[in-house]
């Protein structure tokens, strides 16, 4: 069973729950916003489900729940953002604020997140870019989850990646979304806790042999997207964030959904690109042409084209929220 619970109410309750478990009224209050957006868009894996171990994790002081995410310019188009050891969402939050400023300025700039944690559906934050006229680029490390292909250790994390492209008065932005491994490692953690099976393929256990349990997935290994080419993007995009954000390696980092160990202290990379430095016109044609090209094949959308249906009942209905979710809510507002 599941109840309708309106967003801003969802809001005050889910800020509310992380305010009784060590953490400031700004940062929580952010992530609040994250988690719903979360479960609205359907992506619940990175929504409400996460809020019990988000409160355990700030209590134990995994998290720092009162962070104060850091700044710093390096040069004209590149930012360093210290999330303090916090919630990835302040400090993303932060760095598109800038970010918008100065792309603006000089065509594009790079903000690099360190001392982070897990940032949620990395396409609502390129959206936030691109719904400012900008196309946002994103990938993040996530602690191990993915073996090097061939092996069973994982090494890798899930690793997303996500593009956002402007919309215009008449269309929404464009948003591709995507973990490396063959689903999100939330949906795997979500059919655990529910005591589902999930389907052959998704994952191994960790002796690297074909498994439905996804309690068995979480201690062996996630599969990757297309074999060995999505292991080979999982390493790239590793090489890439904890290099430039000076963040932990995947096999460095502690988990997500515990409150045991020292914090994640994984990194995030986002890129705005103003189009409009590009000397190109007719950006906004050119993306036209592809959905007109797209939507000429009967049966095919454009990604995340089912979004703006999911938010318009979600304002008029409210958010659906299923009765053990809203127990757990209920609970962790009253005390810590």
């Amino acid at each position: 069973m599941s109840q309708l619970i309106k967003s801003d109410q969802l809001i005050i309750a889910l800020t509310g729950a992380l305010m009784a478990h060590r953490t400031s009224h700004e940062n929580a209050l952010s992530v609040a916003n994250a988690l719903c957006q979360a479960q609205i868009d359907g992506q619940v894996g990175h929504g409400i489900s996460r809020l019990l171990s988000y409160c355990k994790q700030a209590q134990a002081g995994k998290v720092n729940g009162f962070a104060r995410p850091l700044s710093r310019q390096l040069s004209p188009s590149i930012l360093r953002v210290d999330a303090d050891s916090g919630f990835a969402f302040p400090a993303i939050d932060l760095a598109i604020e800038e970010l918008v400023s100065l792309a603006k300025q000089v065509g594009f700039c790079v903000a690099a997140i360190s001392q982070s944690h897990h940032f949620g559906v990395a396409g609502w934050h390129v959206e936030r870019l691109a719904s400012r006229g900008l196309i946002g680029l994103m990938i993040g490390n996530t602690p191990a989850a993915i073996a090097p292909w061939g092996g069973f250790k994982p090494l890798f994390g899930t690793n997303p990646i996500a593009c956002g492209f402007p919309g215009t008065d008449a269309e929404d932005p464009i948003v591709i979304d995507l973990a490396l491994s063959q689903v999100a490692r939330g949906k795997v953690m979500r059919a655990a806790q529910e005591g589902l099976e999930v389907p052959e393929g998704w994952g191994v256990d960790q002796f690297g042999q074909a498994t439905t349990s996804p309690e068995q997935i979480l201690q062996g290994s996630m599969l990757p997207i297309g074999g060995p080419k999505g292991a080979g993007l999982a390493l790239m995009i590793e090489l890439l964030v904890a290099s430039l954000t000076q963040s932990n390696m995947a096999f460095e980092a502690s988990s997500f959904f515990s409150a045991d160990g020292e914090p994640p202290h994984v990194g995030q990379l986002i890129i705005a690109f103003d189009p409009e430095h590009f000397g190109m016109p007719q950006f906004f044609d050119r993306l036209q042409q592809m959905r007109e090209a797209i939507g000429d094949q009967e049966g095919v959308r454009i990604p995340g084209a089912n979004k703006k249906q999911r938010r318009s009942l979600a304002q008029q209905q409210g958010v659906e929220i299923s009765d053990d979710l809203l127990a757990v809510l209920t609970d962790l507002q009253k005390s810590a």
